[in-house]
């Protein structure tokens, strides 16, 4: 007997002949449209996945009744593996790298006969080898490829030595959870029923459950050529948890599409979807984006947990005039409270703090987002689809149809949109929305510049809120620290100002995984519209003027806030640097 040759190793292609002559096969037994094979084979010459396996996960076709049309056209018996129990000690005749790449899998064995459930049953180079590898007589039997490769995934990585290794530093976690998604396509689902009790989903459900009780923002799925990278955002920076075996690239990335409700065929465009976690009495929503990548699909879920929302504006940390000035702006049945950040500096969060202190019985909030994060009670919330038409300017003239008293746009990015808010806002309604600006003055001097008419900008805008985000001092381990004058310039040119402070750091313990710092504290720039900044709004005057006026008003700059939250032992100096400027 000689050992198996390279050409023999090498899985055979589903060519477009092969895949055009089961197509008509399917057709001629009224299995699908001729629609649907145009639709799969255009699927197929662009992924080269074999025509069968498409069909299923398009939901086209059901897998079993695929695997008996095969067989009959083989001349082979099929199996269906959902009601077969494998014997776990014929694994180790079968190597995991080959059952993977070569789609095979050892069911059971008869005194020198070893039954195989192949997917491609025109692969005879397979047989060849596995006569080889095994020195048993082969009885190959038929599987749809779809569960095949879930059991091969399921019954091969159980013994993988990595995975272990990481389930076992998670074990306990994710334990008590139930992930909830909302998957319709009956592909899919016959694709997670065999998968129920695979170290995937145990691994999955763990990280999504460490991700919350690590207080993550975001979770990172990153596929390389050589490994996979998982990282959580963490008080706004990114730290690498763990690298999962690189087998299991194609199930990780299935599984959560099949959990998001997404198409587990499409990896050509991105996709966005949806997914809830219960912990307990806990439900907690992840918003999940894929992007195709050099090497697979990176996911990022986004963790929008409601139990950790504070939504109270005492709890902010704000200064005592910028919280009045604030509270009063919101109060205000008219005018427009604009809040503006880069992206992950808590925009959102301020403005649904302030829906909420002002949603009563007697008023009438309507909001337009993209998307909506958290869902507020007594709140009209509507999520944008600019796919058919409903952009936030068209969900603003809708909005003014519908008799609201306050109004939350989620963003102004244009001058329409801009032109229709101020109209609103001078029209007897309280307009909320955000912007990308560096800082509150620039706000006024970037809504011009859009092209809306100074003297309304004057005329609506009643307060701009500009907010960063800044690690707060781990508690466990905070202890005080120094900085030479080189450091405190970088803070101020004015250093004996800061001689009298006593500044911390923290140390770094297990609280904070070693990071010395917990949580997050924001720093506020609120600049009230006072009647003189009106009067410079009108004269046009510039951002430096503007902020100039603003002082003298009583704001506080970024800066100025974030010098207070050194006072208090709140965040390092090297925070206030990084997010603030002079």
């Amino acid at each position: 007997m000689t050992a198996p040759n390279a050409a023999a190793q090498k899985r055979p292609v589903d060519t477009a002949h092969t895949a055009e002559l089961l197509g008509e096969l399917l057709l001629s037994q009224g299995l699908l449209t001729r629609e649907q094979l145009d639709q799969a084979l255009s699927e197929h010459r662009s992924s080269h996945l074999r025509l069968g396996l498409i069909l299923v996960r398009q939901g086209v076709i059901d897998e079993l009744e695929l695997t008996k049309v095969l067989a009959r056209q083989y001349r082979m018996p099929a199996v269906d593996l959902s009601r077969f129990e494998v014997d776990p000690r014929m694994l180790k005749l079968v190597p995991a790298d080959l059952a993977l790449k070569r789609m095979v899998l050892p069911l059971k064995r008869e005194g020198r006969t070893l039954t195989v459930a192949v997917a491609d049953p025109a692969d005879q180079g397979l047989l060849e080898d596995l006569k080889f590898i095994t020195r048993y007589d082969l009885f190959p039997v038929l599987a749809g490829e779809q569960t095949l490769r879930m059991l091969i995934e399921k019954h091969y990585e159980s013994s993988d030595e990595q995975l272990q290794t990481i389930l076992k530093e998670m074990e306990g976690i994710g334990e008590d959870v139930e992930v909830v998604s909302d998957i319709e396509e009956e592909a899919a689902a016959t694709q997670q029923a065999a998968v129920d009790d695979a170290p995937v989903v145990k691994l999955i459900n763990g990280i999504l459950t460490d991700a919350v009780k690590r207080g993550a923002s975001d979770i990172h799925v990153e596929p390389f050529e050589h490994e996979i990278r998982i990282r959580y955002r963490v008080d706004g920076v990114l730290q690498e948890v763990m690298k999962p075996p690189l087998k299991m690239k194609a199930a990780l990335t299935s599984r959560i599409k099949i959990l998001s409700s997404l198409n587990i065929a499409e990896r050509r465009v991105p996709q966005d979807g949806r997914l809830k976690l219960k912990m307990g009495t806990r439900v907690i929503d992840f918003r999940v984006s894929t992007l195709p990548v050099l090497f697979g699909e990176k996911i990022v879920m986004r963790i929008l947990d409601k139990g950790n929302l504070t939504l109270d504006l005492a709890k902010f940390g704000f200064e005592p005039k910028a919280e009045a000035d604030l509270m009063k702006a919101i109060l205000n049945p008219y005018g427009m409270v604009l809040v503006t950040g880069p992206t992950g500096s808590g925009k959102t969060t301020t403005l649904y703090s302030a829906l909420q202190r002002i949603n009563t019985v007697e008023t009438n909030i309507m909001t337009a987002e993209d998307p909506v994060e958290y869902n507020l009670p007594g709140i009209n919330q509507s999520p944008m689809r600019a796919e058919i038409g409903l952009t936030f300017a068209a969900a603003l003239r809708a909005f003014l149809r519908q008799d609201p008293n306050i109004i939350m746009i989620g963003e102004i990015r244009d001058l329409e949109t801009g032109g229709i808010a101020i109209k609103a806002a001078l029209t007897g309604h309280l307009v909320l929305s955000t912007l990308h600006t560096n800082d509150a003055p620039s706000t006024i001097v970037r809504m011009i510049d859009m092209g809306i008419e100074a003297f309304n900008v004057a005329s609506a805008v009643n307060l701009v809120v500009a907010q960063r985000l800044v690690r707060r001092i781990c508690t466990g381990c905070k202890a005080p620290a120094t900085y030479t004058d080189g450091e405190l310039k970088s803070l101020t040119e004015d250093i004996e100002s800061l001689r009298r402070i006593q500044f911390y750091k923290g140390t770094g313990c297990e609280t904070c995984a070693g990071t010395g710092y917990k949580g997050r504290a924001g720093l506020y720039e609120v600049m009230a519209m006072t009647p003189a900044l009106r009067r410079m709004v009108l004269t046009g005057a510039s951002i430096v003027e503007l902020r100039d006026q603003a002082v003298v008003d009583g704001m506080l700059t970024l800066r100025m806030d974030g010098m207070k939250k050194l006072e208090r032992g709140v965040t390092t100096l090297e925070e206030v640097v990084k997010e603030t400027s002079e």
